[in-house]
């Protein structure tokens, strides 16, 4: 396969990635940042482009894929739910509705979160714009696409965008992946998980964290 990941200069993307290069069935992974994602590989093809919101400079480039693993995000902290909402929805619906017009055999993969709120009306707003913002990703005429709503991930290691906040919580890992089977996965298995989604598909569009563990070990 031929795939575009987004947001590896995050943790998430990055690990995402890693999976890619590390995969004989991917072909190429093209990656688009504003910056520099700092990594090398023979399979790794990067485009630097600063406006999300404009990618008509870019758009003949984002064609020929098999699939999007789109794992960019930013945090709801601090965030009014009109900006929140124009950096998650307007962004996400922006590129993935020029992907699906320049590649209907493609699949689309999304990373969203434990508790999105697909019904669109609970009282947390980040649960909100994301359930809306799977919605309505599902509407596209892609040949495919799968939401994904992991919950805690265990870092990849070596990676080099892991916040700190997870290295510091790596030693609990075992306990919380027994204590809480269903809540817990790695960012390893996140990526093998859509990977496999992206090109053999599963049963289901939205996968919690037990479908993400299931796939991945499949």
């Amino acid at each position: 396969m031929k795939v575009l990941v987004t947001g590896v200069t995050g943790m998430v993307g990055e690990g995402v990635l890693l999976e890619c290069l590390n995969d004989p069935g991917i072909e190429r992974a093209l990656v688009v940042n504003r910056k520099p994602c700092g990594l090398s590989h023979p399979k790794l093809t990067e485009i630097i482009h600063e406006d999300f919101f404009d990618l008509s400079p870019i758009a003949d480039r984002l064609a020929g894929l098999d699939a999007c693993l789109f794992c960019l995000g930013v945090s709801s902290v601090g965030m009014s739910e009109e900006e929140y909402t124009r950096k998650t929805y307007d962004l996400t619906l922006n590129m993935a509705g020029l992907l699906a017009k320049n590649n209907p055999d493609m699949a689309f993969c999304y990373v969203s979160g434990a508790g999105t709120d697909g019904t669109e009306r609970g009282r947390s707003m980040w649960a909100r714009v994301k359930g809306r913002t799977e919605n309505d990703l599902l509407k596209l005429p892609f040949r495919a696409a799968y939401m994904f709503r992991p919950g805690y991930l265990h870092p990849t290691p070596g990676a080099a965008n892991t916040h700190r906040y997870y290295r510091l919580m790596s030693w609990i890992y075992p306990v919380l992946r027994r204590l809480l089977p269903n809540q817990v996965s790695t960012l390893r298995e996140l990526g093998v998980a859509m990977i496999r989604a992206a090109g053999a598909g599963y049963d289901k569009p939205v996968l919690e964290v037990k479908d993400i563990v299931r796939l991945a070990g499949s």
